[in-house]
Parts: structure tokens; C-alpha cells; sequence
């Protein structure tokens, strides 16, 4: 029986503790959600019936700042996911040292069987049932799998009828209805700088370094697009229809008019077709899982070429798919800081909302590399001072820091 979502996080926390010695009260504060809210929502359909769905919102910690976290959209959304997902977000902004806790939130539905107009009036019914739970000083959502700038806008406007106006309230905005410039690039451009000091540390350049990545939406595309206007090669891609593979690169600039073009990567002029397991194992220096969680499992490791494997999505590595890249030497960079780049412009746009006031784009992106460069170098110092995985030294730096505001706040 393999582990769920939650199980796996909790084992990876489970381990940077015993690496720490913390005393054995602390695993129940620091795993233990704070609240966790359900709730079922009725709307109207567009034939006149009924349909009704589960929603959820878990706050897992708030001692550094705020609830902070997604809010995804899919048919297998369910309170373990969620729970695992809400943990990894307060690890996650602990590690790149942006002021917030962790939350993380769902409805479970299909929304490619719904209209726009329903999951409009389902986006606003879920606010109208979470909204004494949430709000710019309290929890603040964001997109998240099958949500969007436009479906955030829906909910700052719902929550704003409730709450008087609050742009802070959630972020991912669209630009125009007080987002932030940078945050549609913002976990693709994080990744790409967290390998690109990885390489570095290793005597390694972006330039002519060779990637696989595994899903080509928003985090896979635009990591693509940087990566290789940095001079990497891009040798596959794939998204859910199939995946494509030029052994000398891909021209990133000429698949994304492509994609645009026909819905999908596959049918690349050029390109050699391959499936969505064959992209994970293909021969290239460094693979970007950037899909859904889960599909690097110990058999997919065991065949895994590249040397190293940068989390571009959440929790990509099963624990056993996590221990054999480790035996093999193969270096991975954990999701809770590979793809931390969304959260912390998601930070940057909530301080441009609170303090009423627009950062212009270069601003945005230099301060996310600032972030993404200091948590690499405090990675490291955890990875040398422990002897530990980049994973576990992640997770330990993350403890460090929740568990210090825990004790401050006087609740250890």
C-alpha cells in the first residue's frame, strides 16, 4: 500500500525532526491542522437542476503570518490532499522567509464539465460559505490546479460584498483588477533560478544544459520559455494528450505558437512523439516534473537518467520514488522551495494591496531572485550542518523557522 499525499509530507517532516531532536510534544503542534472547513455547496445549474459539492479550506499554521494557499478545482480534491498540500505551504514560505503560515483549499468537481457561468456561481457560493474564516490579515487564497487570475477576481468580488473592499484577500489577480505584474511567470521563473544556482554551485551553467519537462501549463511553460532564453536545451516536453522530444532542443518560442495554435504539444513539427512515462526517463541532465504529484515512484527513479530533478510541481516524488533518487546520487530540489516563486510574488502582491501601490515588473523579479538565492544558500548551510538530502535540509530550515515563531508567540 503506497502512502497518500498527507502521509508522505508528514514522513519527510517526520524525518528533518529526528534530524533536529525536537522534543516529541512539537510533532503534534507543528503536524496538527489548526481548523479545517467543509462545507457543501448547492448551486443552479444552467438546465435549471441542482448540483451540489464538496468544499474544503484547512489552515494548517499561522504562527509566521497569515494563512497562505491554493485553491484547486478537480474531481479528486479530498480532505487528505488538501491536509498535505496545507502542510507544505507553511514549510514552503518558511523556507523562502516570506511572512505567512499555510492553508490550502479545493472544491470537488470537474470543471471541464461545467460551464463558466457555473463555475462562477460555484466560486462565489464557496466564498459566500468561507468568508468568516478568510481574509487579508486572516487566511488569503489563490489560484491553484484548474483555477485562474479570472476565478480570483470572481472571489475578491464576492468576498469585497461581503467584507467592503479587499484586493488583499486573495492573490493571482488579473494585472488589471489590482494583481501583480510578474506572478503569471512567477513558479516557472523560481525554478529556473533555483537550478540555475544549483547548477552553479556545482561549476555548471543553464547555458547548454539539457531538460526534460514533464507538463507544459503554466509552471512547465514557462520554465521552458526562461530556461531557454538562458541558453538550456530543451529536449522534451509533454502535457496530458503526449510529449515530443528533439534530441539537439527544442525552439521553446516556435512550441509555445504551436501550443497556442492546436491546444497541445503533441504534432511539434520535428519532433519525435513519446508518452507521458517515457518523458521522465529520457536522457538529459536535469528533469523538471512539473504535472500533478506522485509519478516519480521507485521503478521511475530506478530509470531516472538525469543527474538532477527539480520539483516543479507539489510533491512530484513518492517517499520510495524520493529514497532511490537519493541512493542514486541523483540531486532533487523539493518542491517546497523549487517551486516557491508563485507564493512569494503572491506575497509581493499582497503587500502592493495592502499598501495600495504597484511594483513594476523588474522590481518583482528581483526580489523574487533575492529570495530564491537566499534560501538556496541557507539550504545549504542546513545540508553541510546536518549531513542531510536537499530535502530534508529544506524541511529542516522550514522547522527551524515555524517552530522559533511558534516558541516567540509563546505556544511551544
Amino acid at each position: 500500500m503506497s502512502m497518500n499525499a498527507y502521509e508522505t509530507t508528514n514522513t519527510f517532516l517526520k524525518r528533518a525532526m529526528s534530524v533536529l531532536d525536537l522534543e516529541p510534544g512539537y510533532e503534534t503542534l507543528l503536524l496538527t491542522p489548526r481548523r479545517e472547513v467543509r462545507v457543501e455547496l448547492t448551486i443552479r445549474m444552467d438546465d435549471g437542476s441542482i448540483g451540489n459539492y464538496i468544499g474544503y479550506r484547512v489552515q494548517h499554521d499561522n504562527a509566521r503570518g497569515p494563512y497562505k494557499g491554493g485553491l484547486r478545482y478537480h474531481p479528486e480534491v479530498d480532505v487528505d490532499e488538501v491536509r498535505s498540500l496545507a502542510s507544505l505551504m507553511t514549510w514552503k514560505t518558511a523556507v523562502i522567509d516570506v511572512p505567512f503560515g499555510g492553508a490550502k483549499g479545493g472544491i470537488q468537481v470537474d470543471p471541464t464539465k461545467l460551464s463558466e457561468k457555473e463555475i462562477e456561481r460555484l466560486t462565489r457560493r464557496f466564498v459566500d460559505l468561507i468568508h468568516d474564516f478568510i481574509g487579508e490579515r486572516v487566511d488569503i487564497p489563490a489560484p491553484d490546479v484548474n483555477t485562474n487570475a479570472k476565478v480570483m477576481g470572481w472571489f475578491f468580488d464576492q468576498y469585497t460584498l461581503h467584507e467592503g473592499f479587499s484586493p488583499g484577500v486573495v492573490t493571482g489577480k488579473p494585472v488589471s483588477l489590482h494583481g501583480s505584474l510578474g506572478r503569471e511567470s512567477a513558479t516557472g521563473r523560481g525554478a529556473m533560478l533555483a537550478i540555475r544556482e544549483v547548477l552553479a554551485a556545482d561549476g555548471k551553467k543553464l547555458q547548454g544544459t539539457s531538460f526534460s519537462v514533464q507538463g507544459f501549463g503554466n509552471v512547465g511553460s514557462w520554465f521552458a520559455r526562461l530556461a531557454h532564453a538562458q541558453g538550456a536545451k530543451i529536449v522534451a516536453v509533454s502535457d496530458v494528450k503526449g510529449g515530443i522530444f528533439v534530441g539537439d532542443g527544442i525552439d521553446v518560442p516556435k512550441l509555445l505558437e504551436h501550443v497556442k495554435a492546436t491546444g497541445s504539444v503533441v504534432g511539434f513539427a520535428g519532433a519525435r512523439s513519446i508518452n507521458n512515462e517515457e518523458i521522465l526517463t529520457v536522457d538529459c541532465d536535469v528533469l523538471v516534473p512539473a504535472a500533478l504529484g506522485h509519478v516519480i515512484t521507485d521503478k521511475v527513479a530506478a530509470e531516472i537518467r538525469a543527474k538532477y530533478v527539480v520539483e516543479g510541481a507539489n510533491g512530484p516524488c513518492t517517499l520510495e520514488g524520493s529514497d532511490v533518487l537519493d541512493q542514486r546520487g541523483v540531486l532533487c530540489l523539493p518542491d517546497i522551495w523549487a517551486n516557491a516563486g508563485g507564493v512569494t510574488v503572491s506575497y509581493f502582491e499582497w503587500v502592493q494591496n495592502l499598501q495600495q501601490h504597484r511594483w513594476s515588473e523588474e522590481k518583482v523579479n528581483e526580489e523574487l531572485e533575492r529570495h530564491i538565492v537566499a534560501a538556496h544558500k541557507d539550504i545549504r548551510a542546513a545540508m553541510a550542518r546536518y549531513k542531510t538530502s536537499m530535502r530534508t535540509a529544506a524541511f529542516v530550515l522550514a522547522l527551524e523557522r515555524v517552530k522559533a515563531a511558534t516558541d516567540q508567540r509563546g505556544h511551544g
